[in-house]
């Protein structure tokens, strides 16, 4: 009959449905945001109610999602970068992105990065050895200074007359008196990313990744010394029990003594031979 008439038969079954009044719209979308964990946005939202047959847009959604105060879990607070003046300093990149290191403080590394505390962003500050990808030194603030960067300087256990090379971007934070006083009493070379190529500080960056997503991410710090408790924690955790893949699934510090016991061995057999030689 609908092919004699010319009319498709979604048109001859089709039934008008009552449109929900806005309240008990707002009461549906109340209801399925509440019962997925409010982790549902305004796209999910709408392919529930899409296979509830009801019409409605994302904006309309997302309006009464703020009228009634429903957040999702995933709406997250970012930080805003501030633009400042680069380090234009004639230092060459002299790590020349050899991350690969032989020997212990032959090369560090370090850089900042951002925590929500409270409702205030705070900084921290890591040092990493690229030997064994340890955390030598660290630090966590109010503020993104050289100051920062000197106390994790400070929490360094080894000697600093040991550091060869002391490699950063070209933010300013490292380009003052501060740290050029201690690069200089300790006899270290400084080097420079080329400006703005993260890639020159691939080991820093990628350490900070892990950072934000085991440790940043998964907390909520009300205060600073919190922070610092907790990140106490997990520099400890890094270097004494977390599995590396770039050490072969070994700790940095278990990396670090098998390495330096297996170069003592070296050395005693080589000068075992030397003598049997002589």
């Amino acid at each position: 009959m609908c092919k004699c008439l010319g009319i498709s038969r979604q048109t001859y079954y089709y039934q008008s449905k009552k449109k929900p009044s806005e309240s008990e719209l707002e009461e549906i979308v109340t209801e399925v945001f509440y019962q997925n964990r409010k982790v549902y946005g305004t796209r999910k939202i709408k392919k529930v109610l899409d296979n509830q047959d009801i019409r409605v847009s994302r904006r309309k959604i997302g309006r009464i999602m703020k009228k009634r105060g429903l957040k999702s879990s995933y709406t997250m607070a970012y930080y805003k970068h501030h633009g400042s003046s680069c380090n234009e300093a004639p230092v060459e990149n002299l790590l020349n992105r050899e991350f690969a290191r032989k020997k212990p403080l032959e090369a560090i590394v370090t850089d900042l990065t951002y925590v929500k505390v409270g409702r205030k962003w705070h900084y921290i500050c890591l040092i990493l050895d690229l030997f064994n990808r340890e955390i030598i030194g660290y630090s966590c603030g109010k503020y993104k200074s050289a100051e920062l960067v000197k106390r994790a300087f400070s929490r360094i256990s080894y000697p600093l007359t040991e550091v060869s090379l002391f490699h950063t971007d070209r933010g300013k934070e490292f380009d003052n008196q501060t740290i050029e006083t201690i690069l200089q009493t300790f006899g270290i070379t400084r080097s420079l990313s080329e400006k703005g190529c993260p890639y020159d500080n691939a080991v820093a960056e990628s350490t900070y990744k892990s950072v934000k997503i085991e440790f940043v991410y998964p907390q909520h710090f009300e205060t600073l010394e919190q922070l610092e408790l907790e990140l106490f924690d997990y520099v400890h955790w890094w270097n004494h029990l977390r599995l590396h893949g770039t050490l072969g699934y070994e700790t940095p510090i278990q990396f670090r003594y098998q390495r330096l016991a297996e170069r003592t061995l070296d050395h005693e057999q080589g000068h075992d031979r030397d003598s049997e030689a002589a």
